[in-house]
């Protein structure tokens, strides 16, 4: 169990560095678009690259942002039946959630996206927009993206059992008892 949680955090630190990716390209998705409404409405110039970048970027923070979501646990969850329980209650729907949802999806999300990737890194198809960018970066970010929330669903399993093992100290919410 020692091994899968060393693996289970080099995970957390691989989602780690691409969310600072992520919140980076917020930032160049902000500026650019700050940019290019500055440069269109006062001097009326704009460029499709331009726009087509910020598009790029904003898929880049949320495909590369994703994982990292799951990480924090503040990704979207139904708190019905959830907010019922308590501490081993809330890991047990966790960990089913993850094994029979977020995992067998992730893959087949994965299955599919990779093929596109692959077609148009390879036809290195082009925007059809004048002056538009190349497509196989912006289709890259979503089998990277898949994998990246399927290997942090892994993570997450890691640490779920070992957490119930007895094992593992999560710094998550399920010590805290409901108020």
């Amino acid at each position: 169990m020692k091994t899968l949680l060393s693996l289970a955090h080099l995970i957390d630190w691989v989602n780690d560095r691409f969310a600072t990716l992520a919140k980076w390209a917020v930032v160049l998705a902000c500026v650019i678009s700050a940019g290019n409404a500055i440069l269109r409405y006062s001097f009326d110039l704009s460029s499709n690259a331009w726009l087509e970048i910020q598009w790029y970027l904003f898929a880049a923070c949320v495909m590369l942002g994703a994982a990292q979501v799951l990480r924090v646990n503040e990704h979207v969850r139904v708190d019905v039946i959830y907010g019922q329980f308590a501490g081993r209650g809330q890991v047990w729907i966790d960990l089913f959630g993850l094994v029979f949802f977020l995992l067998p999806v992730m893959a087949l999300m994965i299955y599919y996206s990779a093929p596109l990737f692959v077609r148009t890194f390879v036809s290195q198809e082009m925007s059809n927009n004048a002056g538009g960018l190349m497509r196989w970066p912006v289709i890259l970010m979503m089998p990277l993206g898949f994998t990246l929330v399927l290997l942090q669903g892994l993570s997450e399993i890691v640490k779920r059992i070992g957490w119930l093992m007895h094992v593992h100290e999560m710094d998550l919410h399920y010590e805290r008892p409901l108020q």
